[in-house]
């Protein structure tokens, strides 16, 4: 599967220069919503990701991702597993109004259970790490964090982790005080 073909596709991969959440300044963005909103290619981002699940030998008693962009995604990956894991199911985390994230009471967890976390693009990987913790706090264990796209240069695990992604895609991203000419002179459209 070409992923980034599918973000170019449905017009989310965009070059220019960007003022991310972060603070810093990026030549490239990645609107994972736009590519999300499309049910045929989400279709195919969870089976591929759950075609690597399988792949790996993980046998997840569920699949969450953190609230918002991860509930689609974890409901697709989850769906696909259903063929080889009848009784997996899709969770999400959300954010808990103190800097971390919460599973809501309606979500059974159990120590004992495994997971998957996931996430569309990995940069930091912050948010799908939150979701991690609060689930950990149940007692689970996750067994992996799979990612359409993982943009961190290094790669490999993520905080002990295995990490599993249909794609590697590293591009600089700068300080505002470190900022280059070539992309200085762009227009910058804050995201």
């Amino acid at each position: 599967m070409d992923v980034l073909s599918l973000y170019r596709e449905a017009g989310a991969f965009h070059e220019g220069h960007f003022l991310l959440a972060s603070g810093r300044h990026s030549p490239m963005f990645l609107q994972s919503t736009t590519l999300l909103q499309h049910p045929a290619r989400v279709q195919q981002i969870g089976a591929a990701l759950a075609e690597r699940v399988l792949e790996a030998g993980y046998r997840p008693d569920f699949i969450i991702g953190p609230a918002m962009g991860g509930v689609v995604l974890a409901y697709e990956v989850a769906r696909n597993l259903t063929h080889a894991l009848p009784e997996v199911r899709a969770l999400f985390a959300e954010k808990d109004g103190q800097g971390g994230m919460k599973i809501r009471e309606a979500f059974s967890v159990r120590s004992g259970q495994t997971f998957i976390a996931v996430e569309d693009v990995l940069t930091t990987g912050g948010s799908v790490l939150k979701a991690v913790r609060a689930t950990e706090e149940y007692g689970a264990q996750c067994l992996a964090i799979a990612v359409i796209i993982d943009r961190r240069r290094a790669g490999g695990p993520l905080d002990g982790h295995p990490l599993l992604s249909l794609e590697q895609l590293y591009f600089e991203t700068y300080a505002p005080q470190e900022v280059p000419e070539w992309l200085a002179a762009r227009e910058l459209q804050e995201i």
